[in-house]
């Protein structure tokens, strides 16, 4: 029966693991397999609780630096919220200079801005955002 407590304690260790990744409880569900199987070969409850706490050690300081640096290489670094808009086209639809200006992008209009204070772009001309900052596209002439 003490198998069980140890195998929902690897499950809700799993689940912590999958709220935080940060690959720490789930070297603790590891270590807590650990302590099933010992339990389910019928080792004492010390002797359980002992390789619970050597196997997550283990884990910890010789399993996570592998993965982390192993996630880490093989997850794309992936842009998010507004950062995801830097490098896409817009379309001017109020003319826009150094001093503002509106462009749609991804079907939403936004504040805009040229990067560069001598250029201006007339309405229905094709523009890249090469940055933001804060709530106003920055523009430049979109490279043919």
């Amino acid at each position: 029966m003490e198998w069980m407590w140890w195998l929902g304690g690897a499950l809700v260790l799993g689940v912590v693991e999958m709220l935080t990744v940060g690959l720490v409880f789930l070297m603790f569900a590891g270590g807590a397999l650990a302590g099933m199987v010992l339990a389910l070969l019928g080792a004492p409850g010390w002797v359980q609780v002992v390789a619970f706490a050597l196997v997550s050690v283990a884990l910890l300081f010789l399993a996570r630096p592998a993965a982390k640096n192993w996630l880490l290489r093989a997850t794309p670094e992936t842009r998010t919220n507004a950062e995801a808009l830097i490098g896409t086209t817009a379309r001017v639809v109020l003319e826009v200079s150094d001093t503002g200006g509106r462009v749609k992008v991804v079907g939403e209009v936004w504040s805009a801005r040229s990067a560069n204070p001598d250029e201006v772009f007339p309405v229905d001309q094709d523009v890249m955002i090469t940055g933001i900052n804060g709530a106003i596209a920055l523009v430049s002439r979109l490279e043919q």
